[in-house]
């Protein structure tokens, strides 16, 4: 009869370890999902990446999902949350989708970050598209590195890091200048895996068109012939490609959009990020100021600024998450 029993409490513990066991495993194939960098091309990585617009259940999770794609073989998608704008890259055996419009999700954050109300106050968006004050006090510091055979501004870098471990940082990259900066890339990488900063990976286009002197209405990506689809999938793939995750967030190349091209990269939803303190040319930054800088190289006048305006105490603390600003 003992004996009969303890075989019995054995069977109950037995089946209840698999079964916990199992449950854990499960929960890691459906954790985020984590892409290793390669040397193999991004295209041979990254395949059938298309945009979408579907709202997904994981459990009590929900996620909006904007992006498609198959990666290493693997169905995975890009999903926002629709609270935090935070995006992750998930395994889509893992959710429950279903296509969704704007229309279903309008009261969302995302939403309103992504198409927010018309401000008859603000410039054209010809003049600085996108968000271009942040809620609250501190300021949100962005970086563009636009395409630049110069070296990434460490000591800019550095100095964001010291503020503090996991201070907030928006960079907006080009995908030319992660093609032609691997070293530069990596290093900000580590950054990040040491605790150091929080990178923000906002889109800053992939071929950034530009030509001096030619007027803003037909210069940036308003030339003739851009096609916007590829300059933002282009570089999503890229960051993806590297291990990376794209935030929500694109900034226009010299801040210019007209109207209609606005329009095209709501659809796509993302949410264009603009400025109100270019450091190198405009006012000192304020309470909840998107301050504006070029650690690529090609700007040193507005690092300067910032460093002098960081040690005076004249830049408003704390450094905050891009995501807090819409």
């Amino acid at each position: 009869m003992i004996a009969r029993v303890k075989r019995t409490l054995f069977s109950l513990l037995f089946c209840a370890s698999l079964a916990a066991a199992t449950t854990a495993r499960a929960g890691e194939a459906c954790a985020p999902a984590t892409i290793a960098p390669s040397p193999a091309a991004t295209g041979a990585r990254v395949r059938d990446y298309a945009p979408v617009f579907e709202s997904c259940a994981q459990g009590e999770a929900i996620r909006l999902v904007i992006r498609r794609m198959t990666i290493d073989g693997e169905k995975l998608l890009l999903t926002v949350d629709p609270r935090s704008l935070e995006t992750t890259l998930e395994r889509a055996a893992c959710w429950r989708c279903a296509q969704t419009s704007e229309e279903e999700q309008a009261e969302t954050r995302f939403l309103q970050a992504v198409r927010p109300p018309a401000d008859p106050a603000r410039p054209p968006a010809l003049v600085n598209a996108g968000l271009i004050h942040g809620k609250g006090g501190g300021a949100f510091i962005t970086g563009d590195l636009c395409p630049s055979h110069k070296p990434l501004d460490h000591a800019f870098i550095d100095e964001v890091a010291a503020q503090g471990p996991g201070t907030p940082l928006t960079l907006a990259v080009s995908g030319g200048w992660i093609a032609h900066h691997a070293e530069d890339f990596a290093w900000l990488q580590e950054k990040v895996r040491s605790g150091a900063l929080a990178i923000s990976w906002a889109n800053h286009s992939y071929s950034h068109p530009y030509v001096p002197g030619l007027k803003d209405a037909q210069n940036y990506l308003l030339r003739p012939g851009v096609d916007l689809d590829r300059e933002i999938f282009e570089t999503e793939k890229l960051l993806i490609a590297h291990g990376e995750t794209p935030s929500v967030f694109f900034r226009f190349p010299g801040l210019v959009a007209d109207g209609a091209l606005l329009e095209k990269l709501r659809e796509r939803h993302l949410v264009a990020l603009g400025a109100d303190s270019w450091l190198a040319l405009g006012p000192p930054p304020r309470a909840g100021s998107i301050v504006l800088v070029h650690p690529n190289g090609n700007e040193p006048g507005g690092l300067a600024i910032f460093s002098r305006l960081l040690k005076s105490g004249r830049m408003p603390k704390p450094f905050r998450d891009i995501t807090e600003a819409p």
